[in-house]
């Protein structure tokens, strides 16, 4: 194929053709025109050439031209593309390194191989450009609901038409076993966009829980108005779901008006859902509170929340035991996805017996390190102290309250647990530096000496030994082996060390060793910050 005049014009219709059908530049296609044209030529003239093709925009004309750089005779290395001032003397006036020398070449005539390859270099070209439009036309719309038409369904995952491109609704983001056919219509969240090399970029998901909320969102005018908030949603998909809800005005019912007359507005999502069965609960600030309605339709006798370890308790009757739990476990499952809190279920007969356990594990520590008889050590455990440390350090108002406590007896108690303690804690010290630990982790601030012992027992004698260690490998984690969870039970676990202050301790050693210079660890404080802070008045903090 040679570029004559008779075809010239036909480069340019091509170009808005392609164009238009793929909805992009038309310049984009004449440069990629242009790039096939010049890698046609270079394999005509040499492929050190640094030969270059300029379409014009309104005749179709196309030049091509060889283009050769000035550079300075010790990094002359390519002699086709490159020459020396000297050589450029000849072709140009006063020649200086930087300049470039550019002289016109005869047109090439296409072979079927060069044809070829220019047709490839433009598909490529028009699928990249393709590419940048789609992502930069939805980037902007992920979070939010699209219709399209299912186009073919590839190893279980759906391929969807959505108007300018295609999206992909994977196996997993699938509810359950629907199965879907060319042409079907479809509505799905828009999960993430995001830019890959090949294949769709706009994901899609019918599973995620926000999926649910945007459907709440086009069903209740509330919602979409900002009255009422969905606060948390947490799914089964295709089985069942619990979404929360609060109002912000006192005369709207927020279950109420996610139901709609006669349950109209909460069968359109379920019917969207496949028949997914949806709990719609009233949303709480008081955790306890929010538990109860999240475990409905179970009734709960009484919660027990301790918000350090995010874990809280719950009483039910026997007969209420089955219905708080769920078929597989689905309705605690749902309520801890919910709360964000581990569940923790059990019958009133459970509840006593476990109790009653506690009662006489510390009734016991009591008669035995403080030397009491039985009566009084369960009247100490009554009144809600569960270990040496309570009694020892308590104020001794909270000793005499107590039924027949007067304050030498009370002192007594306090001096007995003390002299106990001081004992464990010297036994425990002796026996760690038994064991090689340094006087540098002893007296490393925030470990006890049980702690030290418990260290030194793993062969972490020393402060250095101490600031190599993991956060994980002190409190516990988990990690994932072989697709399953498995438990790694952390050094000072049993001390009720979490992961927050094991990093705050590994790093303050750190810092003591030199290791980490403080200033890296303080907060960035932008201008923004600073300006936006108000002066202090006179005499404040003085």
């Amino acid at each position: 194929m040679a570029i004559t005049s008779a075809n010239q014009l036909e480069l340019l219709q091509t170009a808005e053709a392609v164009a238009r059908e793929k909805m992009i530049d038309p310049g984009l296609v004449v440069e990629a025109m242009e790039e096939s044209l010049a890698r046609a030529a270079k394999s005509r003239y040499g492929s050190e050439m640094d030969i270059r093709v300029s379409i014009d925009r309104k005749t179709g004309k196309a030049t091509f031209t060889r283009v050769r750089s000035v550079v300075a005779d010790e990094d002359l290395e390519n002699y086709q593309a490159e020459m020396t001032v000297e050589q450029a003397k000849q072709y140009m006036e006063n020649p200086e390194v930087g300049d470039t020398y550019v002289e016109e070449v005869p047109p090439v005539e296409m072979g079927r191989i060069a044809a070829q390859s220019a047709k490839q270099v433009i598909l490529q070209k028009v699928r990249e450009a393709e590419r940048d439009r789609q992502y930069e036309e939805f980037k902007d719309r992920a979070g939010t609901i699209i219709n399209g038409l299912v186009k073919r369904e590839e190893f279980g995952n759906v391929i969807v038409d959505v108007g300018a491109g295609e999206a992909i609704l994977r196996r997993n983001e699938k509810i359950g076993r629907e199965s879907y056919r060319p042409n079907d219509r479809i509505r799905c969240y828009i999960k993430d966009v995001r830019r890959e090399p090949r294949g769709p970029q706009i994901f899609l998901s019918r599973t995620a829980p926000e999926f649910m909320a945007e459907l709440f969102k086009m069903e209740v005018p509330e919602i979409y108005d900002g009255i009422i908030e969905i606060k948390a949603v947490a799914r089964d998909p295709g089985s069942r779901a619990k979404i929360a809800v609060i109002s912000y005005d006192g005369s709207i019912d927020p279950v109420g008006a996610c139901v709609g007359m006669r349950g109209s507005r909460v069968q359109a999502v379920v019917n969207e859902l496949q028949g997914e069965k949806i709990d719609i609960i009233p949303w709480n600030e008081d955790q306890p509170t929010f538990l109860v309605n999240a475990l409905q339709p179970a009734e709960v006798t009484k919660v027990v929340l301790d918000e350090e370890a995010g874990k809280i308790e719950v009483v039910v009757p026997e007969e209420q035991l089955s219905l708080a739990i769920g078929r597989r476990g689905q309705n605690v499952r749902l309520a801890s996805q919910l709360t964000g809190l581990d569940i923790d279920i059990m019958t009133e007969e459970e509840e006593s017996a476990r109790r009653q356990k506690e009662f006489e594990a510390r009734t016991a520590l009591f008669m035995e390190t403080l030397d009491l008889d039985e009566f009084f050590a369960q009247l100490l455990v009554s009144e809600g102290f569960t270990n040496l440390e309570e009694v020892g350090y308590v104020e001794l108002d909270e000793l005499l309250v107590i039924d027949g406590v007067d304050e030498g007896t009370a002192e007594e108690l306090q001096a007995r647990a003390r002299d106990y303690l001081e004992a464990q804690a010297k036994a425990a010290i002796d026996a760690a530096r038994a064991l090689g630990a340094e006087d540098s982790l002893i007296d490393f601030d925030g470990l006890t000496p049980q702690m030290v012992e418990a260290l030194a027992k793993d062969g972490i004698l020393s402060l250095e030994d101490f600031a190599t260690c993991a956060d994980w490998e002190l409190a516990g984690g988990w990690t994932t082996d072989g697709g399953e969870r498995v438990k790694d039970d952390g050094i000072l676990e049993p001390f009720g060390m979490s992961l927050e202050e094991a990093q705050d301790m590994v790093m303050t050693a750190r810092v003591l060793l030199g290791w980490v210079d403080p200033a890296e660890l303080e907060p960035e404080v932008s201008e923004e910050d600073v300006e936006g802070e108000e002066p202090e008045e006179e005499g404040a903090g003085a």
